[in-house]
């Protein structure tokens, strides 16, 4: 009876009240951060895998040219620096020595969020800084999985057939080799969209970001069980939507996978 209760208050979105927001819902709570780690860290994940796959396959099509001997070991090795230093270093350089960014905060401090351009202009401005410091750190990840399996790619029979047929360069690199070869990295992208909503905890807590890494850090430290008990929920959900939506992306890709036995 109990546990048909929770699941009850589960799928209402009831569960408790927060212990850091008192006497605010849990779930009034996560709505309110969430849009922030979802404009934050969502658009900055999509675009360093965006960037990342490309500069892999042509630093894969270009092998031993110039692009592939710079761009893979140099991310490769930005990449290595925890993200939270690299946002402490960019705030140290940019906010306070040459002031070209906020220190922190998603908005200037007393401004009401609403539907303006001010503020919209003041949310995109706030979030360059850590924006920039999620894309060159994660980049580099992207980059050599994309290049390493499409170097892979390459030595197919079919790639051949494709440059024997004369097909352009471009097709060939998009169509033929750079559709299979990025099978296997749609996955790990959907991995990594299904922990966005946990937010990149350390930088949002480095630039003060109000989104949902920072509120599970205020949670842990002040002991809010309720709160932590519902971050942890969506994050579940989300991964496993995740991993479910790059299964039919696949089968999409892939006319393997739809084939029977």
């Amino acid at each position: 009876m109990q546990y048909a209760q929770y699941l009850n208050n589960v799928f209402h979105g009831r569960f408790g009240i927060s212990l850091t927001d008192y006497p605010i819902q849990v779930s009034q709570v996560v709505l309110n951060a969430l849009p922030y780690t979802l404009g934050l860290i969502g658009i900055t994940t999509i675009i360093s895998f965006i960037l990342g796959t490309l500069a892999g396959m042509i630093s894969a099509w270009k092998r031993g040219g110039i692009v592939d001997a710079l761009l893979p070991p140099v991310f490769v090795v930005i990449s290595a620096f925890p993200y939270f230093w690299l946002g402490l270093l960019g705030i140290y350089v940019f906010s306070v020595i040459l002031g070209w960014f906020p220190v922190g905060f998603a908005v200037d401090i007393g401004v009401t969020p609403q539907l303006t351009w001010s503020f919209v202009g003041q949310l995109l401005y706030h979030a360059v800084l850590p924006s920039l410091t999620i894309i060159i750190t994660s980049i580099g990840g992207w980059i050599l999985t994309m290049r390493n399996n499409m170097i892979t790619t390459l030595s197919e029979d079919y790639v051949r057939m494709a440059r024997a047929k004369g097909l352009s360069s471009m097709r060939i690199m998009i169509l033929y080799a750079g559709r299979n070869a990025i099978l296997p990295n749609v996955t790990g992208f959907a991995m990594s969209l299904g922990f966005v909503l946990s937010g990149a905890l350390l930088t949002e807590y480095v630039f003060t970001y109000p989104g949902v890494g920072d509120l599970l850090y205020q949670a842990v430290v002040n002991e809010d069980y309720p709160l932590m008990q519902a971050i942890f929920l969506l994050i579940t959900v989300a991964v496993l939507v995740a991993v479910l939506l790059s299964d039919l992306v696949n089968a999409l890709l892939d006319p393997r996978t739809r084939e029977r036995a």
